[in-house]
């Protein structure tokens, strides 16, 4: 009783101290005239692809070419793997629900009268239909357009003109209408960089590689349709952490706290984020949140793809070794074919998902920290390695580069366009054969079909 009493007085408090900051942060909002949402750097995969790179936002086709130096001398770039997330999407329907249901509580229910507020009931309109259920917006397409363009300055001599029309450039992509778009989109960034008109686009559908983790019945069974699964998730959902947001957006709109669930706050978060990532708006919803808040809600949705996608359950990371098998065997494929002076694939764009990209990046060892991420301990997270607002925004990449040099041939791995060393292997451009190594025993034992299998139940019976 009195340990339930004191983490009630705890809480109440907490809350106070959490209404005082309201006060402050709205005055200090009303003060702040900027089209960037101080939160927007807390979106997880909901983000702009524009946070993680920032120099973009001055200059959308800017690139440091600095940047890919293999560190050798004598090196000439032979192959380019990308794996990319399509570009901006609208909600899902799901979402848009979601919503709805907050804008009808705040239209009917909402008492303060804030202007950012009385902005919300009188100017804003719920735009957002079920129709359009995560499909690709005109942003999601300039996303791959202007990536592409990027890609082409960075290797010149891969992604160029020449290369398209000899088809030594291929593409990839997942069926889903926002990938299919994207690819689509990619391929116009390349053909109207080089004012190719008589070349029509072409692509193929893959997804046992784009979408490995519907093709995975362990996977499926024990994560995607297991209650479960994601039981970190539901216990942060119920934590004090999420209790305290909820508690101050009550208090934000002055309706009753128990009007405001959590589905409610993460609808409220996610317009904030889709009215920015898709009309480039600093939204009045966004006034709801600071930058506490958004942390808090940030490492709601890192649990959910931590424990669906990354490190949280092993067959997350398995489920990608399809993908894994066809990089390196690519890989393979070019390493032969230099002997013999001809690569016969320069170029391969892969259009997929975040839910693509973070199990391969997770079956390959990268950001994975020390200490698991679950529900009671976000207080020591807030260095965590594994932060999906940083790793994969919108039209996030992972770009290999096979490079021929004088002492061998050397691999180099570029996440969002930036460099990142291989787990365990210290240097930015090391050479194919240690990274082979350093993933010898999955190159040799990661097996779709095996890692797939159902779980087998208990067929124990009583005698």
């Amino acid at each position: 009783m009195t340990s339930a009493l004191s983490k009630h007085t705890l809480l109440f408090t907490t809350f106070s101290l959490a209404l005082t900051r309201v006060s402050y942060c709205s005055v200090a909002n009303a003060n702040v005239n900027s089209s960037i949402p101080a939160i927007a750097n807390y979106f997880g995969t909901k983000g702009r692809y524009e946070e993680v790179n920032p120099y973009l936002i001055n200059d959308i086709l800017s690139v440091n070419k600095s940047l890919l130096k293999p560190g050798c001398t004598d090196c000439t770039a032979v192959h380019v793997t990308a794996i990319i997330r399509h570009g901006t999407r609208y909600p899902t329907i799901k979402n848009i629900k979601r919503m709805q249901r907050l804008h009808d509580l705040v239209l009917n229910d909402a008492m303060n009268t804030d202007k950012w507020l009385t902005d919300i009931k009188t100017k804003w309109e719920m735009w957002y239909t079920e129709d359009m259920d995560g499909k690709l917006v005109e942003k999601g397409r300039d996303d791959h357009r202007h990536l592409a363009v990027r890609l082409a300055t960075f290797f010149p001599s891969l992604m160029s003109e020449e290369n398209l029309r000899s088809h030594r450039i291929r593409f990839i992509t997942s069926s889903k209408h926002r990938c299919v778009d994207s690819i689509v989109a990619f391929q116009e960034g390349l053909l109207n960089l080089w004012k190719v008109t008589e070349v029509g686009p072409s692509h193929e559908i893959n997804d046992e590689l784009m979408r490995f983790f519907d093709q995975c019945k362990k996977f499926v069974d024990d994560v995607e349709n297991n209650k479960t699964a994601l039981e970190e998730v539901h216990l942060f959902k119920a934590s004090a952490e999420m209790k305290i947001v909820q508690m101050k957006m009550a208090a934000q709109l002055q309706v009753p706290y128990n009007h405001i669930t959590p589905d409610l706050v993460e609808a409220a978060f996610f317009l904030c984020s889709y009215e920015f990532a898709i009309k480039s708006l600093n939204s009045p919803w966004c006034n709801l949140f600071d930058e506490t808040d958004a942390q808090v809600l940030e490492y709601k949705n890192d649990l959910k793809q931590y424990w669906k996608r990354g490190y949280g359950h092993d067959i997350n990371r398995k489920s990608s070794c399809a993908l894994f098998h066809d990089l390196f065997n690519r890989l393979d494929k070019v390493a032969h074919e230099i002997r013999f002076g001809h690569v016969s694939e320069a170029v391969t764009i892969q259009v997929g998902h975040a839910e693509t990209l973070l199990p391969l990046l997770a079956l390959m060892g990268f950001f994975r920290d020390e200490t698991p991420l679950t529900a009671d301990n976000f207080d020591l997270q807030h260095g965590r390695t594994f932060r999906t607002s940083r790793i994969v925004p919108y039209a996030a990449n992972l770009v290999f580069v096979l490079y021929d040099c004088s002492e061998g041939l050397r691999l180099q791995f570029l996440l969002n366009e930036t460099p990142l060393k291989f787990p365990n292997i210290n240097h930015q451009a090391p050479l194919y054969n240690t990274v082979r190594e350093t993933y010898r025993e999955l190159l040799h034992g990661c097996n779709f079909e095996k890692e797939c299998e159902p779980s087998r139940p208990n067929r124990n019976c009583e005698l």
